[in-house]
């Protein structure tokens, strides 16, 4: 009889990369949100993966970068402490962007690791079959790899392949969380990742980076309803105006588009009520990013 292998994957990479993508298409749902602005990720996401032979989870860091305020030095602390706590890491670039100071950064942190690191090139799909081998070659130039494979998160190519590889690398072990689970998150917190997802669908200029949102309750109110009540945090009064809209327009598309992922989420009847406060510079008040749920305790 085959072995039960299970192990903790750590994704990381630059922002923007394809890691969000990545989770959700081998999780089969939406656990972590989708953006093409930077900075999608404020938090590690558990993505659980279970099949017949095995488990993965799937840390999906935020995006490394230089922090410009106390929330971004705790998203860089989060990214950098789960090196330490994990089976396999992988090293996710966009093979359809040259090497960058921020790949390289990473690579000198990966390079003294004893765990596996692996090369996942992703966005393949933007390249033709060509260009790929000079890519993998400029990147072995850096640093051994474990392993290197070309994907698309967004097609699917070549996924299953990479999931193969990476199970023969796992140790031996137990099935940490039961079937059916995909993350290690309250549905609070999902809930409150798929409302911002869509403020960043439908917002530009600088609302993206300076909005928080924090779900205040969640009652269900039947076998088939739920009411979810959450307030949108922005930074300034001008910030508010753009996401309510004219008529309050905006702030019912947003409200339409979380209901709607929300519910393929509980599978239930939503009821979604949206508020949106000014809390002026929350992203460098300590005390507030706790509150938001973006701290752990120490």
């Amino acid at each position: 009889m085959t072995s039960y292998k299970s192990g903790f994957v750590t994704i990381i990479g630059r922002p923007n990369v394809g890691k969000s993508t990545f989770v959700n298409r081998v999780i089969g749902h939406k656990i972590a949100i989708m953006s093409d602005k930077a900075q999608t990720t404020r938090n590690k996401i558990q993505g659980v993966m279970t099949e017949k032979d095995a488990q993965i989870i799937f840390l999906d860091t935020p995006g490394i970068h230089k922090p410009k305020h106390k929330l971004g030095d705790y998203m860089m602390k989060v990214a950098k402490n789960t090196l330490s706590e994990i089976d396999s890491v992988m090293f996710m670039v966009n093979v359809n962007e040259p090497i960058g100071r921020g790949d390289q950064y990473i690579m000198d942190m990966l390079k003294h690791l004893k765990t596996p690191v692996f090369l996942v090139l992703n966005k393949i799909d933007l390249i033709h079959p060509d260009q790929l081998m000079p890519i993998i070659d400029s990147y072995k130039k850096y640093m051994d790899f474990a392993e290197i494979i070309p994907i698309s998160a967004l097609e699917g190519h070549n996924v299953d392949h990479f999931i193969s590889v990476l199970k023969n690398y796992l140790p031996e072990g137990p099935k940490y969380y039961p079937d059916g689970q995909i993350s290690d998150h309250p549905e609070q917190f999902v809930v409150s990742e798929l409302i911002r997802e869509k403020i960043l669908e439908t917002t530009t200029e600088e609302i993206p980076h300076s909005i928080g949102v924090n779900v205040e309750r969640m009652i269900r109110e039947s076998e088939d309803r739920v009411t979810v009540e959450a307030i949108i945090y922005v930074e300034r009064d001008s910030q508010k105006g753009i996401i309510i809209g004219k008529g309050g327009k905006k702030l019912k598309t947003i409200g339409q588009r979380a209901r709607h992922d929300i519910e393929y989420l509980l599978g239930s009847k939503v009821y979604l009520d949206l508020w949106v406060k000014v809390q002026k510079d929350w992203r460098n008040k300590s005390k507030f990013i706790k509150q938001m749920g973006y701290v752990e305790d120490e």
